[in-house]
């Protein structure tokens, strides 16, 4: 008999596991490797993912065939062929273990979404390196807003902010604006001083863009002119997205969960965006996830076999 359901969060750095039965009690959790399969490859993936639900049946000293089905939401599973061949390479390893599993893949995002309202209708926003917002209405349709990643999307994201920041501190090494607090962090905090040393870290030493938002978000709450300016920008950004998704999703009170670094900590950014959506979006209401996304897969394995 069919007993169990398994759900994973995949990431760039680790997996987490959780094994649970149909009213969604946990019964099992570990971690493993990371699972960003566009990386690391799918054979490499697969190893991980394998591991873990081995240990999950060991500890838990049950068999294969009592797993009704597994689900992992991963990053790199955002477009559907992508997501297939993980399914598909996944199944034929173990397959090649003699045994089958009814085995799903989701983005990472998709699995956060159904795991923050436990598969009711809300919205997720997230704001980290990159930024999309995810959500689900009451007849169950997903819609996403923004995801057009780093080269033409990605507004409100740690990696444009960041990108900003660094504009701003070129513009003062050639004196094309006044001084600003950003050149002393960029000089502090990562002993780049000049243009030349700029250009030589972006081109040449693949430099972290991202990992400089926190610092625009610092300069700002010590009035810097030029990172609030990007601050403003980028929270009316994320405003934006927040507004297409409401109007998507046709309820009266929309909730909202945010997801990311930049957003769902206490600092001046994520505040300044939660004044105007308070101001502009008050029929927007913030909330914490109720789940994590690992119970968000099992969530959607559930659905799946429905």
């Amino acid at each position: 008999m069919k007993k169990y359901l398994i759900g994973l969060d995949g990431g760039g750095t680790k997996t987490k596991c959780v094994v649970t039965d149909f009213q969604f009690n946990k019964l099992y959790e570990c971690v493993g490797g990371a699972s960003n399969f566009l990386i690391i490859g799918t054979e490499k993936v697969s190893e991980t993912i394998f591991s873990l639900i081995k240990e999950s049946v060991d500890n838990l000293k049950i068999n294969y065939d009592e797993i009704s089905a597994v689900l992992i939401g991963t990053t790199g599973a955002g477009r559907i062929e992508d997501a297939n061949k993980l399914k598909n390479d996944f199944t034929e390893f173990t397959k090649s273990k003699g045994i089958e599993l009814k085995f799903f893949v989701e983005s990472d995002a998709r699995i956060a979404l159904e795991g923050a309202f436990s598969g009711k209708p809300g919205s997720l926003l997230i704001a980290g390196t990159g930024s999309i917002i995810f959500g689900k209405d009451k007849s169950g349709n997903i819609y996403r807003v923004g995801g057009f990643g780093k080269l033409i999307g990605d507004e409100g994201s740690g990696l444009v902010i960041g990108r900003k920041g660094l504009q701003a501190v070129s513009k003062f090494f050639d004196g094309r604006i006044d001084k600003t607090l950003l050149a002393d962090f960029l000089k502090n905090e990562f002993n780049i001083s000049d243009g030349a040393s700029l250009i030589s870290a972006i081109y040449r030493n693949n430099f972290d863009i991202a990992s400089f938002a926190p610092n625009v978000i610092q300069a700002a709450q010590q009035n810097d002119f030029e990172a609030l300016k990007i601050c403003e920008d980028e929270t009316d950004e994320l405003i934006l997205h927040v507004k297409a998704m409401y109007n998507l999703l046709n309820e009266r009170i929309m909730k909202l969960s945010l997801v990311g670094g930049i957003i769902s900590t206490d600092n001046f950014y994520s505040n300044l965006f939660k004044k105007k959506l308070n101001e502009q979006l008050p029929f927007v209401e913030i909330v914490n996830p109720e789940n994590p996304p690992e119970i968000g897969a099992v969530i959607l394995a559930k659905e799946k076999i429905n």
